[in-house]
């Protein structure tokens, strides 16, 4: 406390003689602050989300989420040996066929694959339209002919896994992605071969395991190879293919980064990464080596950027997997439309000869097609609604006839054609007004004569003889 004080200056001065300007060039500590060198690590930047309007508008992607409860809705039916089922089959299941909404809704917004009839009980029944059904057969020739492969890219996915092994439930949920049927792990004879073998995990879980000492190149290195720039030895400094977006401004400092980044050793995602640091820049280059290798296997190269978060723990991913996603916005791009986070692979959309197009995607690009002419198909419905409903609009008019008797003053008034013939079933005289609808539909209705309008004869001739009838009684 004393040395606060203002009075105690001189004695500072006296203990800490470095603090004096006089005598501060004498003093040198042990360890200045300047001899160490603070290096931030590109895993810590932070990139700012760009907005590309053409990875937003491929429509594969974009429809994507909507064909997958298609595609299952669709198989539902030809699973059924008469190729037809009733609504209540599938009504209950919409969760787990992944439905957004009411099955039945979601089945008659697709008219052009799916097609309603009534069937027992009235009960609605939805088969496949004649369209549907061939590229449904047309799927299954692919399956068949492009069997070995969907194996193969089975295969990598689980040689990717640090244990080369993954649980069937995992398994099931990239199925979609991977392009394989939902019953490709039933048959396994046909669609497995001895390099696959069933196991048990330590959790209990059912696993498959994949048993392979051949090497594994990446889409990066065989591309790097065709290049000539990566003979084929581990750890070699291979890039990553860019692809900047349009308008995408990034500091020098990142910029600097990114060169840096892309100079270190590439590992592949086939190989052990065990010797890796967490935290480390290589770490971080391995995880985008894997990322970019999952997503060129996929049908679209893309996927929903939750839907990878089960393969993290399997796969030696960090927590925070999907930082890798938007720091590198030259190697893929985050879509945010249909209410979800895509993440595309752009070298796949961007060099078309670098990665091999998967089989099925033709396939999917036709029921998408189908969807599309769904589309046109309720926009015909609705505009024919309307037109029919302004013909009976022209119909059903809302006019006041007035038939005057001369003697009595009585009136008769006539709002549409249904009530001339209730008029004529109580025994009223009942005249159409032929001005706006058809005679013969007057007629129908019940009217005793048409006439043009009140200055008419025939209007005249009948009130006189409705005279004449009344004074005689």
């Amino acid at each position: 406390m004393l040395l606060h004080k203002p009075t105690s200056k001189t004695l500072r001065k006296l203990l800490f003689p470095y603090q004096n300007p006089i005598f501060s060039c004498l003093y040198q500590p042990q360890n200045p602050a300047y001899i160490y060198t603070q290096k931030a690590n590109y895993v810590n930047v932070y990139m700012k989300w760009k907005k590309d309007s053409y990875f937003d508008t491929i429509e594969h992607i974009d429809k994507s989420i909507v064909l997958k409860p298609i595609i299952n809705l669709k198989n539902c039916i030809t699973e059924d040996p008469n190729g037809c089922i009733p609504i209540y089959r599938v009504s209950k299941r919409g969760f787990a066929l992944d439905v957004p909404m009411k099955v039945a809704k979601f089945l008659r917004k697709y008219p052009s694959i799916f097609e309603e009839f009534s069937g027992e009980y009235n009960y609605p029944w939805f088969k496949l339209t004649p369209e549907a059904a061939e590229i449904d057969r047309e799927e299954k020739r692919v399956y068949e002919d492009c069997r070995e492969d969907l194996r193969d890219r089975l295969k990598k996915l689980i040689l990717m896994s640090k244990e080369k092994v993954l649980p069937l439930k995992i398994i099931q949920r990239m199925e979609w992605y991977l392009g394989l049927p939902d019953d490709f792990l039933h048959y396994t004879e046909k669609n497995l071969d001895r390099s696959f073998r069933f196991v048990t995990m330590e959790d209990g879980l059912e696993g498959l395991a994949v048993d392979s000492g051949e090497k594994v190149l990446s889409v990066v290195q065989r591309n790097a190879m065709k290049n000539g720039v990566y003979s084929g030895g581990s750890m070699e400094a291979v890039e990553f293919p860019c692809f900047p977006s349009k308008g995408l401004r990034l500091r020098h400092k990142i910029k600097d980064w990114i060169e840096e980044f892309q100079k270190l050793p590439y590992a592949s995602p086939y190989e052990d990464s065990s010797h890796l640091q967490p935290d480390s820049d290589e770490c971080e280059k391995r995880v985008v080596g894997l990322l970019h290798e999952l997503l060129s296997l996929f049908v679209e190269h893309s996927a929903e950027r939750k839907k990878l978060f089960c393969l993290k723990k399997c796969m030696g991913l960090p927590q925070k997997v999907h930082r890798a996603f938007e720091r590198h916005p030259e190697i893929f791009y985050l879509s945010h439309k249909n209410k979800t986070c895509t993440a595309i692979l752009k070298e796949a959309y961007c060099d078309e000869s670098a990665i091999e197009k998967h089989p099925l995607l033709a396939v999917r690009k036709k029921y998408i097609r189908l969807m599309r002419e769904s589309a046109v198909i309720l926009k015909n419905r609705r505009v024919n609604g309307r037109l029919a409903g302004a013909g009976n609009m022209e119909l059903d008019l809302d006019l006041e006839h007035k038939c005057e008797d001369r003697g009595g003053g009585e009136n008769t008034k006539h709002r549409n054609p249904e009530s001339l013939g209730t008029r004529s079933i109580a025994g009223m005289p009942v005249v159409g007004l032929g001005t706006r609808n058809p005679e013969s539909l007057l007629l129908d209705a019940g009217a005793s004569f048409v006439i043009k309008d009140f200055g008419d004869p025939k209007l005249w001739e009948a009130l006189e003889e409705l005279e004449k009838r009344a004074v005689k009684q």
